[in-house]
Protein backbone atom coordinates (compact mmCIF):
# COMPACT_ATOMS: atom_id res chain seq x y z
CA UNK A 1 0.00 0.00 0.00
CA UNK A 2 1.53 3.73 -0.45
CA UNK A 3 1.41 6.17 1.72
CA UNK A 4 -1.70 7.04 3.13
CA UNK A 5 -3.62 10.19 2.77
CA UNK A 6 -3.51 13.02 4.65
CA UNK A 7 -7.70 13.04 5.16
CA UNK A 8 -9.08 9.91 5.70
CA UNK A 9 -12.48 10.77 3.41
CA UNK A 10 -10.09 11.44 0.78
CA UNK A 11 -8.10 7.70 1.35
CA UNK A 12 -12.02 6.18 2.27
CA UNK A 13 -13.76 6.97 -0.90
CA UNK A 14 -10.60 5.74 -2.92
CA UNK A 15 -11.14 2.46 -1.51
CA UNK A 16 -14.71 2.56 -1.83
CA UNK A 17 -14.58 3.06 -5.16
CA UNK A 18 -12.26 0.06 -5.63
CA UNK A 19 -15.14 -2.05 -3.89
CA UNK A 20 -17.58 -0.66 -5.70
CA UNK A 21 -15.40 -2.33 -8.89
CA UNK A 22 -14.58 -5.95 -7.09
CA UNK A 23 -17.17 -6.63 -4.54
CA UNK A 24 -19.71 -8.86 -6.10
CA UNK A 25 -22.51 -8.04 -3.30
CA UNK A 26 -23.52 -4.93 -1.43
CA UNK A 27 -19.67 -2.91 -1.09
CA UNK A 28 -21.73 -0.28 1.39
CA UNK A 29 -22.32 -3.47 3.58
CA UNK A 30 -20.95 -2.73 7.23
CA UNK A 31 -20.87 -3.92 10.82
CA UNK A 32 -22.64 -1.77 12.72
CA UNK A 33 -22.10 -2.03 16.43
CA UNK A 34 -24.34 -0.41 19.19
CA UNK A 35 -24.51 -0.72 23.15
CA UNK A 36 -27.32 -0.44 25.56
CA UNK A 37 -27.58 1.98 28.27
CA UNK A 38 -26.00 -0.83 30.43
CA UNK A 39 -22.98 -0.93 27.92
CA UNK A 40 -23.95 -4.61 26.54
CA UNK A 41 -23.28 -4.71 22.54
CA UNK A 42 -24.77 -5.64 19.85
CA UNK A 43 -23.95 -5.67 15.83
CA UNK A 44 -25.76 -6.01 12.59
CA UNK A 45 -25.03 -5.67 9.29
CA UNK A 46 -26.46 -2.35 7.69
CA UNK A 47 -26.11 -0.73 4.55
CA UNK A 48 -23.83 2.62 4.48
CA UNK A 49 -25.51 5.22 2.73
CA UNK A 50 -23.37 8.20 2.25
CA UNK A 51 -20.09 9.29 3.63
CA UNK A 52 -18.61 12.66 4.06
CA UNK A 53 -16.76 15.34 5.84
CA UNK A 54 -19.82 14.84 8.40
CA UNK A 55 -19.91 11.26 8.63
CA UNK A 56 -21.25 8.15 8.14
CA UNK A 57 -25.26 7.69 7.12
CA UNK A 58 -27.25 4.85 7.48
CA UNK A 59 -31.02 4.18 7.63
CA UNK A 60 -33.45 2.79 9.91
CA UNK A 61 -36.67 2.01 11.93
CA UNK A 62 -35.85 4.11 15.10
CA UNK A 63 -37.87 1.76 17.23
CA UNK A 64 -35.70 -1.28 16.11
CA UNK A 65 -33.01 -2.68 18.77
CA UNK A 66 -30.07 -0.87 17.46
CA UNK A 67 -32.66 2.85 17.42
CA UNK A 68 -33.34 2.43 20.76
CA UNK A 69 -30.05 1.48 21.99
CA UNK A 70 -28.44 4.59 19.63
CA UNK A 71 -31.02 6.95 21.12
CA UNK A 72 -29.66 5.69 24.73
CA UNK A 73 -26.19 5.32 24.04
CA UNK A 74 -25.66 7.66 21.25
CA UNK A 75 -22.17 6.08 20.15
CA UNK A 76 -21.25 3.42 17.88
CA UNK A 77 -18.68 1.75 16.02
CA UNK A 78 -18.58 0.31 12.21
CA UNK A 79 -16.42 -2.31 10.51
CA UNK A 80 -16.63 -2.26 6.14
CA UNK A 81 -14.85 -5.43 4.90
CA UNK A 82 -14.00 -6.29 1.58
CA UNK A 83 -12.65 -9.80 1.29
CA UNK A 84 -11.71 -9.69 -2.51
CA UNK A 85 -9.35 -6.68 -1.45
CA UNK A 86 -8.29 -8.04 2.09
CA UNK A 87 -8.77 -4.64 3.78
CA UNK A 88 -11.34 -3.50 6.03
CA UNK A 89 -11.73 -0.24 7.30
CA UNK A 90 -12.82 0.68 11.04
CA UNK A 91 -15.12 3.58 12.37
CA UNK A 92 -15.80 5.08 16.28
CA UNK A 93 -17.75 8.13 16.92
CA UNK A 94 -21.05 9.51 18.19
CA UNK A 95 -24.33 9.66 17.01
CA UNK A 96 -26.67 11.69 15.71
CA UNK A 97 -29.89 11.63 13.84
CA UNK A 98 -30.34 13.05 10.46
CA UNK A 99 -32.69 16.14 9.61
CA UNK A 100 -36.08 15.24 8.44
CA UNK A 101 -35.26 16.93 5.13
CA UNK A 102 -32.47 14.38 4.45
CA UNK A 103 -34.26 11.56 5.66
CA UNK A 104 -37.32 12.28 3.42
CA UNK A 105 -35.13 12.69 0.52
CA UNK A 106 -33.35 9.24 0.86
CA UNK A 107 -36.60 7.79 1.48
CA UNK A 108 -38.09 8.87 -1.49
CA UNK A 109 -35.11 7.23 -4.04
CA UNK A 110 -35.93 3.40 -1.94
CA UNK A 111 -38.40 1.56 -4.45
CA UNK A 112 -41.66 1.46 -3.56
CA UNK A 113 -42.09 -1.95 -1.77
CA UNK A 114 -39.18 -0.92 0.40
CA UNK A 115 -40.84 1.96 1.13
CA UNK A 116 -44.54 -0.10 2.21
CA UNK A 117 -42.03 -2.01 4.14
CA UNK A 118 -41.10 0.61 6.32
CA UNK A 119 -44.37 1.13 7.51
CA UNK A 120 -45.35 -2.94 7.63
CA UNK A 121 -42.52 -3.87 9.69
CA UNK A 122 -42.31 -3.69 13.39
CA UNK A 123 -38.40 -3.79 13.01
CA UNK A 124 -37.27 -6.53 16.17
CA UNK A 125 -40.61 -7.39 17.60
CA UNK A 126 -42.12 -11.01 18.13
CA UNK A 127 -43.26 -12.46 14.20
CA UNK A 128 -46.10 -14.57 14.82
CA UNK A 129 -46.35 -16.17 10.95
CA UNK A 130 -44.76 -14.85 7.77
CA UNK A 131 -48.67 -14.28 6.59
CA UNK A 132 -48.87 -11.79 9.15
CA UNK A 133 -46.14 -9.89 7.85
CA UNK A 134 -47.30 -10.18 4.71
CA UNK A 135 -51.05 -9.45 5.62
CA UNK A 136 -49.19 -5.70 6.98
CA UNK A 137 -47.45 -5.66 3.67
CA UNK A 138 -50.79 -5.94 1.94
CA UNK A 139 -52.83 -3.50 4.58
CA UNK A 140 -50.19 -0.73 3.97
CA UNK A 141 -50.29 -1.16 0.15
CA UNK A 142 -53.89 -0.60 -0.02
CA UNK A 143 -53.85 2.52 2.22
CA UNK A 144 -51.79 4.18 -0.07
CA UNK A 145 -53.08 2.38 -2.89
CA UNK A 146 -51.20 4.33 -5.95
CA UNK A 147 -50.15 7.45 -4.02
CA UNK A 148 -46.92 8.49 -2.74
CA UNK A 149 -45.77 6.69 0.19
CA UNK A 150 -44.67 8.97 2.90
CA UNK A 151 -41.99 8.20 5.39
CA UNK A 152 -42.74 6.88 8.11
CA UNK A 153 -42.28 9.00 11.63
CA UNK A 154 -40.40 5.94 13.37
CA UNK A 155 -38.07 5.68 9.99
CA UNK A 156 -35.22 7.74 9.81
CA UNK A 157 -31.35 8.11 9.40
CA UNK A 158 -28.54 8.32 11.58
CA UNK A 159 -24.91 9.85 11.18
CA UNK A 160 -21.81 8.16 12.38
CA UNK A 161 -19.33 11.11 12.96
CA UNK A 162 -15.99 9.75 13.64
CA UNK A 163 -13.68 10.22 16.15
CA UNK A 164 -11.06 7.69 14.71
CA UNK A 165 -10.98 5.61 11.20
CA UNK A 166 -8.81 2.85 11.18
CA UNK A 167 -7.39 1.55 7.87
CA UNK A 168 -6.69 -2.21 7.36
CA UNK A 169 -4.75 -3.90 4.88
CA UNK A 170 -3.66 -7.52 4.74
CA UNK A 171 -0.30 -8.27 4.00
CA UNK A 172 1.80 -11.57 3.83
CA UNK A 173 2.77 -13.03 7.43
CA UNK A 174 0.10 -11.46 9.05
CA UNK A 175 2.43 -7.94 9.09
CA UNK A 176 -0.73 -6.06 8.04
CA UNK A 177 -0.38 -2.56 7.61
CA UNK A 178 -2.50 -0.41 10.10
CA UNK A 179 -3.67 3.81 9.94
CA UNK A 180 -5.37 4.93 12.05
CA UNK A 181 -6.73 8.68 11.71
CA UNK A 182 -7.66 10.27 15.56
CA UNK A 183 -9.67 13.45 15.54
CA UNK A 184 -8.45 16.19 17.83
CA UNK A 185 -9.31 19.93 17.92
CA UNK A 186 -6.84 20.59 15.32
CA UNK A 187 -7.97 18.12 12.37
CA UNK A 188 -7.00 14.40 11.97
CA UNK A 189 -3.72 13.04 13.57
CA UNK A 190 -2.22 9.72 12.01
CA UNK A 191 -0.39 7.12 13.37
CA UNK A 192 1.14 3.79 11.85
CA UNK A 193 -0.12 0.98 14.12
CA UNK A 194 1.88 -2.30 14.98
CA UNK A 195 -0.05 -4.83 12.92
Amino acid sequence: MSAPEADPLVLFHKWMEEADRSEPNDPNAMALATADAEGRPSVRMVLLKSADEAGFVFFTNLESRKGQELAANPHAALCLHWKSLRRQIRAEGSITQVPDAEADAYFATRARASQIGAWASIQSRPLGSRFELEKRVGEFAAKFGLGKVPRPPHWSGFRLSPRRIEFWHDRPFRLHDRFDYVRDETGWRLEHLYP
